[in-house]
């Protein structure tokens, strides 16, 4: 006891002091390449109120909020996904194809990407109180039915709730997306099932146009990488219809053991997009170590759609790294992932920014902790995407964490 109170003092002094949010320059952080386009402008002013710096993108087609740099890549993908429509939509053989249709690309939706609470509500909406969410999935019992989990007495919906209620833009993505809008969301290289508003109306509208898909089949566009997702699954999500590819991903939920009563948790929840699930499990399913399905159960309980979209993004991480470096199981019940490799617990965040906040230090503390005692290991690995304060390492390495960042 006393040996371990000397190691918590010393830990204690060597902390450094907690970190305020940011603000940063966005021609000083991005490339050229995001930061202005033919048809798009990156605001300058960049926040960073918690794990992912927020972006304002400045359009032809209206102003788009963009949390985090993933975000931020795909919106701007999108944008020049419309713009090529909309050039396309003018031309010649849509117009006779069309019969006199009109498709006025970029019409019709008010505010774009930027009401938190409208048409676009979800993406980025959980940023402020994000970092709570790394740790710990939100606590249920094992078979609740109504997996409530609020604490005795707390009014309002527990996390679990939430996330099953969820009904944002993920959740209506689908709508409206027929064969035809899935193959010309192919020739464009973009998420037929995408929450961003004017893009889906566009989708939506060209596949009114064009049910039997004989324009697309006429009109020559080069085709880019979809989204951050593997070739394979694009062509899943802009071959199969949505009840195939809903009957994939129960397939594969089962193949990597996440019981029927888990599946339907997580499938439920609308701040997932279609293509979103079809991404987590395909990752997942091809990895198959101890501890993949109770990843899908801390996945499930998502509250928005950056979230959902994180848990996709270190899923996909996973894989990669699995490639090289062969993982044998997951840290259960953690919302970011720690894969165990040999005899070293590596920890995936595919995070823009990492200062050091309280929560910061209460969840790593954390991971390290249950990492030695429940995998067995003896060192830590940190891997970031972004950038970490030189105060968060400093902090980080304090317990026992080696740090590599801009992974």
């Amino acid at each position: 006891m006393i040996v371990r109170g000397a190691v918590a003092l010393m830990l204690a002094a060597a902390a450094p002091a907690f970190e305020p949010a940011p603000t940063f320059q966005a021609s000083k952080i991005l490339p050229p390449d995001l930061l202005k386009g033919p048809h798009f402008t990156v605001s300058e002013t960049v926040t960073a109120e918690g794990v992912y710096q927020v972006f304002e993108i400045v359009s032809e087609f209206g102003n788009i909020e963009a949390e985090g740099r993933t975000v931020l890549r795909t919106r701007v993908r999108e944008v020049d996904a419309l713009a090529r429509l909309s050039e396309v939509s003018k031309g010649e053989i849509f117009a006779k194809a069309a019969g006199g249709a009109v498709l006025a690309v970029g019409k019709g939706v008010a505010s774009v990407v930027k009401d938190p609470e409208g048409t676009a509500k979800g993406i980025g909406g959980g940023i402020k109180r994000f970092g709570v969410n790394l740790g710990r999935k939100a606590r249920r019992t094992a078979d609740s039915v109504t997996h409530d989990d609020k604490k005795a007495g707390e009014p309002g919906e527990s996390t679990s709730d939430k996330a099953l209620g969820a009904a944002g833009g993920a959740a209506n993505s689908v709508l409206g997306v027929n064969g035809a809008a899935r193959k010309w969301a192919q020739k464009l290289g973009v998420d037929p099932y995408t929450t961003n508003p004017v893009l889906h109306k566009a989708l939506v509208d060209v596949g009114r146009i064009d049910t039997a898909g004989s324009i697309a089949t006429k009109i020559i566009l080069p085709v880019p990488v979809l989204v951050s997702g593997t070739a394979t699954i694009g062509d899943l999500v802009w071959s199969k219809d949505p009840e195939e590819l809903r009957k994939i991903n129960e397939a594969r939920l089962a193949e990597i053991g996440v019981p029927k009563a888990g599946a339907s948790r997580y499938l439920v929840n609308g701040n997932y997009t279609l293509t979103m699930q079809t991404r987590l499990i395909a990752a997942l399913h091809s990895v198959n170590v101890k501890g993949c399905a109770d990843y899908i159960d801390t996945a499930a309980d998502a509250e928005d759609e950056r979230e959902a979209l994180f848990f996709v993004e270190s899923a996909e991480w996973l894989v990669q790294m699995n490639k090289t470096e062969p993982v044998s199981a997951l840290l259960s019940d953690s919302r970011g992932v720690v894969a165990k490799k040999g005899s070293a617990a590596v920890a995936l965040l595919p995070v823009d920014w990492v200062r050091w906040t309280e929560e910061i230090q209460r969840v790593t503390t954390e991971f390290a902790a249950r990492a030695r005692r429940e995998l067995a290991v003896t060192s830590l690995e940190m891997r970031i995407t972004g950038t970490v304060t030189p105060a968060a390492k400093t902090g980080l390495r304090a317990e026992g964490w080696t740090v590599k960042e801009q992974q």
